[in-house]
């Protein structure tokens, strides 16, 4: 990979991680598609290209971090259940996922059928009234576990897991920025999970992406924090999938 290409998925990286329109599954498809690497490649390269976002979130939201690291948040107790509960649903389907995927067209068939599955679930999205400090134990249990079947390329990490909250009535504000915080521990373990399976990247591919990724995805988490409450994804995914699934059927 060349340092241009990584520039581009870098930057592919970057605007659609806030979107729920899976990140993972559009660097996947560029890679496959237009670069010709294997899936089980791709997803190493996609994985290790979320430590550029984190790194925008840990920025973003660093008074947040500082609060959680003195004991003082309210965010802490919901991001370290959530967290757990992540890899009790992210690490089986990661190697799952690893020993399934042997074909370009197998990866990108799913990836389709998951953004139109991602779609659905927002159209039952609402935002209500409720703030982050009402949230349950139990409900803490089920964004983490929905949170770990984002490891599937397709499903959309962060449209997973606003919707378990919107369909709890959170306040979408609050509902955003739990999103945004309760990705980075989970994008750590993803990374650390993959390291020992993974190749070592060049160090300019490497820094290529992380920089890129980071620019480009603090350049556009404002903007979708503004833009949320007007702007509606779930038909946007549920089109993208529809075509992805029939340019695998054509392929």
């Amino acid at each position: 990979m060349d340092v241009f290409q990584a520039l581009l998925l870098g930057v592919i990286q970057g605007i659609t991680e806030w979107l729920p329109v899976s990140s993972e599954g559009q660097t996947m498809l560029t890679m496959i598609a237009l670069f010709g690497i294997t899936p089980a490649e791709a997803l190493s390269w996609s994985l290790f290209m979320h430590l550029g976002t984190m790194i925008a979130v840990l920025i973003r939201f660093r008074r947040e971090f500082l609060q959680m690291l003195q004991g003082g948040s309210a965010l802490t107790r919901t991001v370290i259940i959530s967290t757990v509960c992540t890899s009790i649903t992210g690490v089986p389907l990661y190697f799952l996922l690893r020993e399934s995927f042997t074909g370009g067209r197998e990866a990108t068939m799913l990836i389709g059928g998951l953004l139109i599955i991602t779609g659905l679930l927002l159209r039952l999205s609402r935002s209500g009234s409720r703030v982050a400090d009402d949230m349950s134990l139990w409900e803490m249990v089920v964004l983490g576990m929905a949170q770990g079947l984002s490891i599937l390329p397709g499903v959309s990490r962060s449209g997973t897991t606003l919707s378990v909250m919107l369909m709890r009535k959170i306040r979408q504000e609050d509902a955003l920025r739990i999103s945004f915080v309760i990705s980075v521990p989970a994008v750590i373990g993803a990374i650390l999970l993959d390291f020992s399976s993974s190749r070592v990247p060049p160090v300019e591919t490497a820094l290529t992406m992380i920089l890129s990724s980071l620019v480009a995805g603090y350049l556009t988490m404002d903007m979708l924090i503004r833009a949320a409450r007007r702007i509606s994804f779930s038909w946007f995914c549920m089109v993208l999938g529809m075509v992805t699934l029939l340019f695998a059927l054509m392929g």
